[in-house]
């Protein structure tokens, strides 16, 4: 769906009580009564309560369901956008949001800023959508999930993946570094990048070949297992180094850069003059969490075999290179643990907050509607983020949440 912050600016301090009270209200109803709402917005006098329920109905933040058996309102992912975004402005960690920059089965990703001028990546998940395009497929799963529900597991999403990005981050991985996190929608750090399913040559594949499964393994050995590690949530960011200069956007605090010493053609040219030879670096970043599991998991070993025949298929298919070592195993993996004195992640995310509860409704709803096939397109092929002239775009483009350009 589209995000319009156009209203945002409009919206009065009873339109957000009001609007909250739906959301309150949406935990226990599909549809909210209007008399709950304006129980649990607090306001006085009910004319007030309903000219705020017209003014949020007006801009689709919440809708009227036709042939209730009450009069009420449900909260629609609009509202809960603005929930979402309301809370980042007032935390001063979004000032304005720009262009779509891409889409995934259940997710929309945008580009977006701070007051300073810091851009980053907001991410919004959107569980249901694929969902209820296949509802004859999922028919009796549909049966005992509601608006509110789907909601429910968007929320349950961004903090699985705000959680795991943050202990990644915070142990050294390549992934982005994860900003905020509310309700469904993430903030993290814009990479300047390629998506892995983009980039038609390598200078080294056996180089990159070999990194991407040593981060698989180096997952494995703080007990983690990505569940979708494929060239859609794989991104590559390339950096130019001389002896002299060194002209990098590379992870500097990760230990997982491929460095590949060659003389790239475009270059050729100028080091004939240059003392300076030009080398260049490709870094791996992982994104896209949802899915990750303990290597304690029942099915560890299908997510973990998939992992890595998903590298080797498409290294294979896109750069024609096949390892000539078999493996990795899983049994290998299990071995990894705790080596070197690695702490085992997946314990610590879940005494960080992510209960066992959480992760099996989570992975019942990506069980049902076939969520884990292929990965989220943090970036769509019209609107690759590493090109200048998209930047330059999404800059222009960008609104500030307070519906002002």
């Amino acid at each position: 769906m589209k995000l319009d912050t156009k209203a945002l600016r409009y919206l009065t301090p009873e339109d957000w009580r009001v609007l909250t009270g739906v959301e309150m209200g949406s935990k226990n109803h599909e549809i909210v009564p209007t008399t709950l709402i304006a129980q649990l917005s607090g306001l006085r006098g009910g004319s007030g309560v309903h000219k705020c329920i017209s003014n949020l109905a007006k801009v689709n933040l919440i809708a009227r369901v036709k042939n209730a058996k009450y009069d009420g309102y449900r909260l629609t992912y609009g509202g809960l956008d603005y929930l979402a975004l309301h809370t980042h402005q007032k935390h001063s960690t979004l000032y304005s949001t720009g262009n779509q920059i891409g889409i995934g089965k259940e997710s929309d990703i945008f580009v977006a800023a701070s007051s300073t001028g810091l851009q980053y990546v907001l991410k919004i998940h959107r569980l249901g959508r694929i969902s209820f395009r296949t509802v004859k497929n999922n028919r009796d799963y549909l049966r005992h999930r509601n608006s509110g529900s789907w909601m429910y597991m968007s929320r349950l999403a961004a903090l699985k993946e705000y959680t795991f990005m943050k202990a990644l981050w915070e142990n050294g991985f390549p992934v982005p570094e994860p900003v905020a996190q509310n309700r469904h929608t993430i903030v993290m750090e814009l990479i300047d990048a390629f998506p892995l399913r983009q980039i038609v040559e390598v200078p080294d594949p056996a180089g990159l070949y070999s990194e991407l499964i040593d981060l698989i393994l180096r997952l494995a050995g703080v007990g983690l297992i990505h569940g979708d590690f494929n060239e859609f949530n794989i991104l590559i960011r390339e950096s130019k180094e001389t002896q002299s200069k060194t002209e990098s956007r590379t992870l500097e605090r990760s230990d997982s850069a491929t460095k590949i010493e060659i003389i790239k053609k475009d270059f050729q040219s100028a080091e004939k003059t240059s003392p300076n030879p030009t080398s260049i670096t490709l870094t791996p970043i992982i994104i896209d969490f949802p899915q990750m599991i303990s290597i304690d998991h029942g099915d560890a070993v299908f997510y973990f075999d998939r992992d890595v025949n998903c590298i080797k298929r498409f290294f294979e298919r896109r750069f024609h290179f096949t390892s000539d070592a078999a493996g990795p195993f899983f049994s290998e993996a299990r071995n990894l643990i705790g080596k070197k004195g690695a702490k085992r992640l997946d314990v610590e995310v879940e005494a960080s907050g992510f209960s066992k509860k959480m992760t099996k409704e989570l992975e019942a709803y990506m069980r049902e509607v076939g969520v884990d096939r292929d990965g989220d397109r943090l970036f769509d092929d019209k609107n690759d983020v590493r090109s200048s002239d998209s930047e330059g775009d999404s800059g222009k483009e960008q609104d500030r949440l307070d519906g002002t350009k």
